[in-house]
C-alpha cells in the first residue's frame, strides 16, 4: 500500500517515524514542494518514507518570466585618453630627402677646402634642435650614386668630427672614397682605427672593401695581412674575398696555402651551360675529369 501526502513548503517541517527524521531547508521553503511516499515492508512491518522534491513552476510562485527573444543591451563607454608629453625629442625623417638635396646644393659649389666646406655645412645645422643624421646619410648616398668622392670624404669626415655617424656603413663610403681617391694611406689609417676601435664587431663587407682596395693597388702583403685579421675574428669570407686572396698567394708563391684556403672556403658549387640550360656542378668533380683528360 502506498499512500502519497502533499506538503507545502510554507513553514520548516519535521517529521519522525521509527526513529528517522527529515527538514525541509529554507532555500526549499520558497521554491517547491517536498512529496513523501510511504510504503510498507510486510518483513519488517515497519513504514519507509521516502521524500522527493518538486520545483514550482514559475506560474505557481509568481515570479516573473523572462522569454529568450529579449535581449539585453549593453553600452560601451569609451574612456579619454590621457595624453603624454615625452620630454625628448623624437628623430623624424620626413623632410629628409629635401634636406639632404639642400646639403648637396650646398656644397657643389664650394671650393675643394676644408675650412669652406665645413663652414657651410655648420651653418646647415646652425637652427637644428639635433643633428639631422638621416639626411646627412642620404646625402652621402646621393653623392656616392653620383661618385662625388672628394665630397664624400669632407661629408664623412664631418660627421665624424661631430660626433655623428660613426656606423659600419658611413666607414663603408668613406674607405671606398679613398680607395676611389687613390688616398691609400688615409685609408689604412682609418682601417687601423676601426680595428683597434670596434674589434670585435667589424662586418665581413668592411673586411672585403678592405681586401679590395689593397686588391686594386697591387699590395699583396696586406691583404694576407687583413685576411689573417679576418681569420682570427672567425669571420667568414665571401667568395670574391677568397678568389682574392687565393691569387695574393699564387703571387706570392704560396700554393699550398692558396690551396688549403679554396678547400676550406671555397665554393663547392659552380654553375656552368649546358645545352642551353644552367646546370649546377661540383668543382672537385670538374677539376677530376680534366685530370683524367690530361
Amino acid at each position: 500500500m502506498e499512500n502519497a501526502m502533499l506538503l507545502s513548503s510554507g513553514y520548516s517541517i519535521g517529521c519522525h517515524l521509527y526513529s528517522s527524521s527529515c527538514k525541509i531547508s529554507k532555500s526549499q521553503k520558497k521554491i517547491g514542494f517536498l512529496i513523501f511516499t510511504a510504503k510498507a515492508n510486510p518483513s519488517h512491518g515497519k513504514l519507509v518514507m521516502n521524500s522527493s522534491y518538486r520545483k514550482r513552476s514559475s506560474k505557481l510562485s509568481g515570479e516573473p518570466q523572462t522569454s529568450s527573444n529579449t535581449i539585453e543591451k549593453r553600452t560601451t563607454v569609451k574612456k579619454a585618453g590621457k595624453r603624454e608629453h615625452h620630454l625628448w625629442k623624437k628623430r623624424d625623417s620626413a623632410g629628409s630627402g629635401q634636406k639632404a638635396l639642400n646639403l648637396i646644393r650646398i656644397i657643389s659649389d664650394l671650393p675643394n677646402e676644408k675650412e669652406a666646406v665645413y663652414g657651410a655645412l655648420n651653418k646647415w645645422i646652425a637652427w637644428e634642435t639635433e643633428f639631422p643624421v638621416i639626411a646627412a646619410a642620404k646625402a652621402l648616398r646621393i653623392l656616392r650614386k653620383r661618385s662625388q668622392w672628394k665630397r664624400v670624404i669632407q661629408v664623412a669626415k664631418w660627421m665624424l668630427s661631430k660626433g655623428q655617424g660613426a656606423t659600419m656603413g658611413t666607414y663603408d663610403a668613406l674607405l671606398l672614397a679613398f680607395d676611389m681617391d687613390q688616398r691609400v694611406d688615409e685609408a689604412e689609417a682609418l682601417w687601423n682605427m676601426i680595428l683597434h676601435t670596434h674589434k670585435r664587431s667589424i662586418s665581413k663587407q668592411l673586411f672585403s672593401r678592405m681586401i679590395s682596395l689593397y686588391d686594386h693597388h697591387g699590395m699583396k702583403d696586406k691583404i694576407i695581412e687583413v685576411f689573417a685579421d679576418m681569420e682570427e675574428l672567425r669571420v667568414r669570407p665571401d667568395d670574391d674575398t677568397v678568389r682574392r686572396v687565393a691569387y695574393a698567394f699564387q703571387e706570392l708563391g704560396q700554393e699550398e696555402k692558396k690551396n688549403l684556403l679554396v678547400r676550406k672556403y671555397g665554393c663547392k658549387w659552380k654553375y656552368i651551360h649546358f645545352k642551353g640550360e644552367r646546370i649546377r656542378v661540383r668543382r672537385d668533380a670538374s677539376s677530376e675529369e680534366e685530370d683524367d683528360e690530361s
